[in-house]
């Protein structure tokens, strides 16, 4: 059964920092590109960042180039989302997707709100 559980989302100040884990089961992991994406009430999921399976190689949104950065572990079978400097327009939940199966799979999202 494939599973990809999120967490480490919290409410955080404005400058403030957060990392946000995807632990995954179910699938052969390291060989799949993992992707996170972000979504607000009233807007589409939006691509946040994406990391390859071998070499690492990794691509961000406009929006987040310079203050957040994806990795993963292999050996844990779990991808990071480590977001710095973050702002109030941050603010949404956050997912992570493996694509697998027709339209990928995604987990069930964790909160991130950016407030004073």
């Amino acid at each position: 059964q494939v599973q990809l559980v999120e967490s480490g989302g919290d409410l955080v100040q404005p400058g403030g920092s957060l990392r946000l884990s995807c632990a995954a089961s179910g699938f052969p992991f390291s060989i799949f590109p993992m992707s996170w994406y972000r979504q607000v009430p009233g807007k589409e999921r939006e691509l946040v960042a994406r990391i390859s399976s071998v070499s690492g190689s990794t691509n961000y949104g406009d929006s987040v180039k310079g203050r957040f950065t994806i990795s993963r572990d292999n050996s844990k079978n779990t991808v990071y989302l480590q977001m710095n400097s973050l702002k109030p327009e941050d603010t949404a939940v956050y997912y992570c997707k493996a694509p697998w199966g027709k339209d990928g799979f995604w987990g069930q999202g964790t909160q991130v709100t950016v407030s004073s």
